[in-house]
C-alpha cells in the first residue's frame, strides 16, 4: 500500500539505524512529543533498536490525557442531565473521572453517543431540535479546524441547541513548560508531523534558537521516527539547534492556512490547565465572544468544579518525561486498562496504555530487555 509498506521496509530500518549507531558518538535524549510517536516506537520496538546512547522520552502529546480532571468531570455533569445528547470520540468514554467515567454515565440512563466527527454531533442537533447536543472538543491542533468549523456551521444554520465542551491545548507552550521545568532531561524534539501539517513550523525556530535545542517534524511509520532520530541526533553531533521537516509529504512550512482563519475565527488564545502536569499558559483555545453562545461550560454553568487527582497515579510525571510507565507502581497492578487510575492508561495514544498493550511489563531499560530476549532465544 503506498505510503504505508514503504514506511515499513526492514532493509531501510537497518540502514537508519547503522547511520544512527555511526553518528551517536555521547549520549543524547530525545522526546517524542506525540503519542502516536509513542504507540509507534513502543509496538515496533524502535527505542529497543537505538544505540545505547540513544534515549528517547516520552512527551505529553496525548490529548485525550492531559485533558483535565475538572473538564471530565463536567462532561460527566452535562451527559447526565435530562435532554442532552452528549457526543464524544470513543477514546474519551472510559477516561476516568472523579468517582466515573462516560461509559457509567451511559449505562446509567445518558445519552451519551461515540461520533467519528463534530459534524456527526451537528447532523444530531439538526434532527433533534428539542434537544441540547454537546459534542466534547477537546485536542491540540490536529483536531482544532473541524471543531471550529462545526460551530461555525451551526451558528450559520441557526443550529442554537448546538454547543462544544472545549479543551483545546497548543503544542509549543508546552514544549517551553518542558525546558524550564528543573529536571528536564530533552536534548531534542521529535515534532508532531500532524499537528505542524495544520499549524506549519513558524511557532518552532524561536524556541529552537532559545533552548538551543534540534526540532524535528517527524510523522509517525518507523522509517519515519527513526529518520527523525537520525537528523536530530546529527544536528546534536554538529551543536546545531535548527527545526527541519523529516515529513516532507504531508508538512509544508506554512502548513494549512485555510485551517489556520477557521480556527482563528472561532478560537482565541487562554491559559489551559493540563492535566497531571497543571497550568501552562496561553496553551489552550476557547471560543471568542463572537462565538461564547455555543460554549457548553457557561451554557450549562458547570464552570465551578474542582477536582483532586488520586495520590497513587504518576501520570503527570510519565506525560513530563520524568519516568516510564513501569516505573509507577501502580502500573500494571492497581492501575490496568479496566481499573484505570489516569487517561494515559486508557487513551489509545496514552503511554501506559502502550507499554501494557506491547506487554512492558518491567522497568529494565530497552537496550537491557533487549539483552535479555538475546539471551534467552541466542541466534544461531
Amino acid at each position: 500500500m503506498k505510503y504505508i509498506d514503504e514506511f515499513n521496509d526492514p532493509g531501510l530500518a537497518r540502514r537508519l539505524l547503522d547511520e544512527i549507531r555511526a553518528t551517536a558518538t555521547r549520549p543524547w535524549a530525545l522526546m517524542e512529543v506525540c503519542g502516536g510517536q509513542t504507540h509507534s516506537i513502543i509496538r515496533h520496538g524502535i527505542d529497543q533498536l537505538l544505540p545505547e546512547q540513544v534515549e528517547l522520552i516520552h512527551g505529553p502529546g496525548c490529548p485525550v490525557c492531559v485533558t483535565p480532571l475538572d473538564v471530565i468531570d463536567q462532561a460527566l455533569e452535562i451527559a447526565s442531565r435530562p435532554g442532552v445528547i452528549f457526543c464524544s470520540f470513543g477514546d474519551m468514554l472510559r477516561v476516568p473521572g472523579t468517582d466515573r467515567d462516560l461509559f457509567r454515565v451511559k449505562g446509567e440512563g445518558g445519552d451519551v453517543r461515540v461520533v467519528y466527527s463534530p459534524l456527526d454531533a451537528l447532523e444530531l442537533a439538526r434532527r433533534h431540535p428539542d434537544r441540547e447536543v454537546v459534542f466534547f472538543a477537546i485536542g491540540f491542533e490536529t483536531t482544532a479546524p473541524a471543531n471550529a468549523m462545526a460551530v461555525h456551521q451551526a451558528r450559520r444554520l441557526g443550529l442554537n441547541n448546538f454547543s462544544l465542551l472545549v479543551s483545546h491545548v497548543r503544542v509549543p507552550p508546552a514544549i517551553e513548560a518542558i525546558m524550564t521545568a528543573p529536571a528536564c532531561r530533552v536534548q531534542g524534539f521529535l515534532a508532531a508531523g500532524h499537528v505542524c501539517s495544520v499549524m506549519g513550523m513558524a511557532e518552532y525556530p524561536e524556541l529552537a534558537a532559545r533552548f538551543r535545542v534540534p526540532m524535528v517534524v517527524t510523522g509517525f511509520e518507523p522509517l519515519d521516527i527513526l529518520e527523525g532520530i537520525r537528523l536530530a541526533v546529527r544536528q546534536l553531533e554538529r551543536g546545531e539547534h535548527r527545526v527541519e521537516n523529516a515529513y516532507p509529504r504531508a508538512v509544508r512550512e506554512e502548513g494549512n492556512p485555510a485551517a489556520v482563519r477557521m480556527i482563528e475565527e472561532v478560537f482565541e488564545v487562554t491559559d489551559r490547565n493540563w492535566r497531571g502536569i497543571g497550568p501552562i499558559p496561553l496553551s489552550g483555545w476557547r471560543l471568542t465572544d463572537a462565538f461564547r453562545a455555543y460554549d457548553a461550560e457557561h451554557r450549562f454553568d458547570v464552570t465551578g468544579i474542582r477536582t483532586e487527582e488520586p495520590a497513587e497515579c504518576r501520570s503527570g510525571e510519565v506525560l513530563q518525561g520524568l519516568i516510564k510507565p513501569t516505573e509507577c507502581e501502580a502500573f500494571g497492578t492497581t492501575c490496568t486498562p479496566r481499573t484505570p487510575l489516569g487517561a494515559t492508561m486508557v487513551s489509545s495514544e496514552g503511554a501506559c496504555a502502550a507499554y501494557y498493550l506491547y506487554r512492558r511489563m518491567n522497568a529494565a531499560t530497552p537496550q537491557a530487555e533487549r539483552a535479555a530476549r538475546e539471551e534467552m532465544n541466542p541466534v544461531a
